[in-house]
């Protein structure tokens, strides 16, 4: 039930939907100051969620922030690095990488410079469609064929959300002995959640945040007053991860 009440409250917090909801009344009712408010509201949440400044100043505030490689130790017993970066495409019948795959390519470089000795590559199926679909079993596959060895990835493939993966994580170090030092590599916005339902298990470990969204605070011209839709994919994820967070809060998951 969770798992479901999760894609729909995905499709219900986007700014996307409030800005179709608004105009569609808007265009529809026949109440004429009705119509106007609406009209008003969606074309300020329009210009709200495309501002580049405002966009950036809040994942600036939301994300933890990203960690040299110089400021590490090179101890970590393994990165335990989060899935939800990949899909399988079934016409050409092999993995394709999203913009979080950043996940796995800073981890693969952790692992060449010696600061990892293993990875844990932590994801079932998040597909509703194609629930079979194990992205961890997908990414160590492609890692084995460009020449990765299989006694270091290790996979966890049950679970489908963040709570599981820090649930089915515990059960895997706990039949291997793996006691850590971790390091904890998934994307900035999502580390807080991350690190608080592993911790939930008893699983500390050092973050290592990937993918960022936000940048500089530069004050430019173009990011104050110029619209940039890409922001609203950028509030899309700050969003539901926000709203994640706090349904995670309140459901004692972390």
């Amino acid at each position: 039930m969770f798992f479901w009440l999760s894609k729909l409250l995905s499709f219900l917090i986007t700014p996307l939907t409030w800005i179709l909801i608004c105009l569609l009344l808007a265009l529809f009712l026949k109440n004429v100051k009705l119509k106007k408010r609406f009209l008003i509201a969606g074309v300020f949440l329009f210009l709200f969620f495309t501002n580049s400044y405002i966009t950036n100043a809040v994942l600036h505030a939301w994300e933890v922030p990203a960690t040299s490689i110089k400021q590490l130790n090179k101890n970590y017993e393994a990165a335990i690095v989060l899935g939800g970066i990949s899909f399988w495409d079934h016409e050409l019948n092999r993995i394709q990488f999203s913009r979080s795959s950043d996940r796995v390519f800073q981890s693969l470089e952790l692992y060449h410079l010696g600061y990892v000795k293993k990875l844990i590559i932590v994801g079932g199926s998040g597909s509703v469609v194609y629930p079979l679909d194990k992205e961890s079993v997908q990414i160590k596959t492609y890692l084995m064929n460009i020449g990765y060895k299989d006694e270091d990835i290790i996979i966890e493939e049950r679970s489908r959300n963040t709570f599981e993966n820090a649930k089915y994580t515990k059960e895997i170090l706990d039949s291997l002995k793996m006691k850590g030092p971790f390091l904890m590599v998934t994307s900035g916005f999502h580390m807080k959640r991350a690190q608080a339902c592993y911790e939930k298990f008893g699983i500390h470990s050092t973050a290592y945040s990937t993918d960022r969204y936000s940048g500089e605070m530069i004050f430019e011209f173009y990011k104050l007053f110029i619209p940039n839709t890409s922001c609203i994919q950028a509030w899309d994820v700050l969003l539901h991860e926000f709203f994640g967070y706090v349904v995670y809060y309140f459901s004692g998951f972390m």
